[in-house]
């Protein structure tokens, strides 16, 4: 998948994780193949801070999450943390998860422009909460989810109890999380976690098709679209509604807007500028 000159020039640190622009996509790329992609801290910042990036960068209009070799995220990898001198106390664990692995799924889920996983192998624990927290995932059919946590007699965190009940529902999620099995990529599309899954020769040509697509339309629009449906599934029908009409009025304000109102007048295609 598409990596630029900066990525193949880039120091030791930000080669584990890979990063292009290409035709207003921004490609970011776990690429420690040799660890299934486990992800470090420092591969953590980066992602996070890319995804902020991608927020704010007029030139970003979409965003696609992939990963070099077999595997997509093998979970988390704790050997690149930064060491703590003193003895662990109560309150420390807590913290490390929330500015840790709950920073990462947020910056997938507050990302201003729609996020696609492009999922080639593997993802487990938070590799497989990375992928779900994305707007659109697509998966080689090779890949395989798994909700790893119970086989190490550990809580899911990293934003997986909140997100797999809102995928698929409170009791598929518990089987999930309660067994640990691996859930093949064809049946996690049949469960809904996957939009497609494609032989993995095709997720490539299949993950830029999607992406040209997301990046061709009206960015704004797409960021409040998501903004919405993200939020209609914590609170109540009245909070909905008013945020529906409120993110209208914002997008009433764009270029965008004006564009695709005046092209449906006139019997056109519509050309967004993600402004």
């Amino acid at each position: 998948m598409p990596v630029s000159g900066e990525a193949a020039q880039a120091a030791p640190r930000d080669a584990t994780v890979l990063h292009s622009l290409d035709g207003g996509v921004s490609w970011i790329t776990l690429n420690r193949p040799e660890a299934m992609n486990a992800v470090t801290w420092d591969q953590r910042e980066r992602i996070i801070a890319l995804l902020t990036d991608a927020s704010a960068d007029p030139a970003v209009r979409a965003v696609v999450l992939t990963a070099t070799g077999r595997g997509f995220c093998a979970g988390a990898d704790l050997r690149g943390a930064p060491t703590q001198a003193r003895e662990r106390v109560p309150g420390d664990v807590s913290r490390t998860i929330r500015l840790g692995a709950q920073r990462l799924i947020a910056a997938v889920l507050d990302c201003e422009k729609p996020v696609i996983a492009a999922v080639n192998g593997t993802a487990a624990g938070i590799g497989a909460h990375l992928a779900f927290a994305c707007d659109l995932v697509l998966a080689a059919d090779t890949a395989k989810f798994i909700e790893v946590f119970v086989r190490r007699g550990l809580v899911p965190d990293g934003g997986g109890a909140y997100l797999l009940p809102r995928l698929v529902g409170p009791q598929r999620a518990k089987e999930l999380m309660f067994f640990g099995d691996a859930l093949t990529a064809a049946d996690a599309e049949r469960m809904g976690l996957v939009n497609r899954t494609v032989p993995g020769g095709e997720l490539e040509a299949l993950t830029k098709e999607w992406a040209g697509r997301l990046s061709s339309g009206p960015t704004r629009a797409l960021a409040l679209t998501k903004q919405l449906v993200n939020a209609s599934l914590d609170g109540d029908r009245a909070a909905a509604f008013a945020a529906e009409a409120a993110a209208q009025e914002i997008n009433m304000t764009t270029r965008d807007a004006d564009e695709g109102v005046a092209s449906f007048v006139e019997r056109r295609p519509p050309t967004y500028e993600g402004r």
